[in-house]
């Protein structure tokens, strides 16, 4: 039988244009990502559920050929000539949109939206001859854990053979702490919710239930508000897991911008 689950991957992307603007911050982050391109079969087609699209209703791309959103502020020219001109795939986003009305979950299609950084960064970096079709599908902007994690599992319809679905968030977020002066209590608090979070996400230990209620509650876990003020770039991560319904199989860890943060990894070979 055609196994069509897909692999699962979410993604701290880092800075804005950062990340391919060769800055030393996010080496780690940077030679993270070519490896893990390195180890996944080469997809057929790319999901990528980004922090920075919100919509009243899940939205996805449905355009052939989406322009680049320079959605970021005060980075140098280059910034804003940065290319990755991969097609969209109508196909894959009206498959998408019938797996959230099949799950009770309204959908919108949008054939003029572009992709936002949260998608060409870490593509250009993973996958840099753009030969891959994306499609890009939103976050919902009443942010709420639980409408995410059933977005994750209504996306379980899916079939298409060698799918890559991509969380592109940051597991820590806080915009003021990235440019404050690094300090002990600082330091406490993001590794203190980073190991709730690799807890959460990879232990064999915790069943199913306990680790949706986990995520569901995860602003209860320790200095979660001190790492997310804003939940938008943890969001993604409920939509991966919600869509693997499993422990991760492997979780890195890696410093960007002087903060430990994480990405996990769901095989399909492992579903």
């Amino acid at each position: 039988m055609m196994n069509t689950a897909p692999d699962i991957l979410f993604l701290s992307h880092g800075g804005g244009p950062l990340p391919l603007l060769g800055d030393p911050d996010h080496q780690g982050m940077v030679e993270s990502l070519k490896g893990i391109a390195n180890v996944i079969s080469k997809p057929s087609a790319i999901l990528v559920i980004s922090a920075h699209w919100e919509a009243s209703e899940p939205t996805i791309t449905s355009g052939t050929a989406p322009e680049l959103i320079y959605d970021y502020a005060g980075f140098p020219p280059e910034a804003y000539r940065i290319q990755y001109p991969c097609t969209g795939d109508p196909g894959l986003a009206q498959q998408v949109g019938r797996a959230l009305e099949n799950a009770g979950i309204p959908a919108q299609q949008d054939a003029q939206r572009g992709f936002d950084h949260g998608l060409f960064v870490p593509l250009k970096i993973m996958y840099p001859q753009a030969d891959i079709p994306c499609v890009q599908l939103s976050l919902v902007n009443n942010l709420s854990a639980n409408t995410h994690l059933a977005i994750g599992r209504a996306l379980k319809s899916l079939e298409r053979q060698n799918l890559l679905v991509i969380g592109s968030g940051f597991s820590f977020h806080n915009m003021r702490e990235f440019f404050s002066p690094i300090t002990q209590e600082s330091q406490a608090k993001n590794m203190a919710f980073e190991e709730w979070l690799i807890t959460t996400c990879s232990s064999q230990e915790i069943d199913e239930v306990e680790r949706s209620r986990r995520l569901a509650h995860w602003d209860s876990a320790p200095h979660a508000r001190f790492c997310h003020p804003r939940e938008e770039h943890l969001l993604p991560l409920h939509v991966c897991y919600g869509l693997a319904g499993r422990p991760s199989d492997e979780q890195l860890s890696v410093t960007i911008l002087n903060k430990t943060s994480g990405m996990f990894y769901w095989s399909r070979k492992s579903a």
